[in-house]
């Protein structure tokens, strides 16, 4: 898929809904591998810290691939949210995405930081993008991605 076969708009209030669905969608198996799945319990956690003005969507010409929520901390870029649906995965939509963030942390000279669920394929795909970890307890692991200096 070529760069400008996807771009990112602001999410509304409106969308709380959708992307919460996204979320479960694309958590499932990750959860369900963990026997941890609860579709109510993930999305209440989700619409619960739901704040429009800090995520995006990733758009294509086949709709809504999926979203990010990135927030700027003291210190760091936090990536508390990514999801590609299912159907999007694998295209490389990710790994672009993860890419602008990059940029943005490198302009302003912050890492980037985020937890995966442990035993989720997400560990690997961070991994495989620059990512390590600093941290792990018995549900979770923190990743760091530094830029160059």
């Amino acid at each position: 898929m070529p760069q400008d076969d996807f771009r990112i708009e602001a999410a509304l209030a409106a969308d709380s809904d959708r992307l919460a669905t996204i979320r479960v969608e694309a958590m499932r198996p990750s959860l369900e591998a963990v026997g941890r799945f609860d579709p109510v319990r993930a999305r209440d956690r989700f619409l619960d810290t739901y704040c429009h003005a800090d995520t995006k969507i990733i758009l294509t010409r086949d709709g809504v691939a999926g979203f990010f929520v990135a927030r700027k901390h003291a210190g760091h870029l936090y990536l508390d949210h990514l999801y590609v649906s299912i159907p999007f995965q694998g295209r490389g939509i990710g790994r672009r995405v993860i890419n602008l963030l990059k940029t943005e942390a490198r302009s302003c000279a912050l890492p980037i930081r985020l937890i995966a669920l442990n035993g989720s394929p997400a560990n690997e795909f961070y991994q495989s993008c620059g990512f390590a970890s600093i941290s792990r307890d018995a549900l979770d692991t923190l990743y760091e991605w530094m830029p160059e200096r």
